[in-house]
């Protein structure tokens, strides 16, 4: 299952480089890479607004 990104992001960044697959894409809400995405939850931890959850 992987993490999904919500409209609370402020596309800071901060997730992007906290993912060790590259799986987050950056835009106006960042998305993350349902295939790429390994479940472990580092972009999750590390997010101020608290926008990315497990699907």
């Amino acid at each position: 299952m992987a993490y999904v990104i919500n409209e609370d992001c402020i596309a800071c960044g901060t997730c992007v480089d906290e993912c060790p697959v590259e799986a987050i894409a950056e835009g106006d809400i960042y998305k993350i890479d349902a295939e790429a995405c390994t479940d472990c939850g580092t972009c999750a931890d590390v997010c101020p607004t608290e926008a990315i959850h497990p699907a």
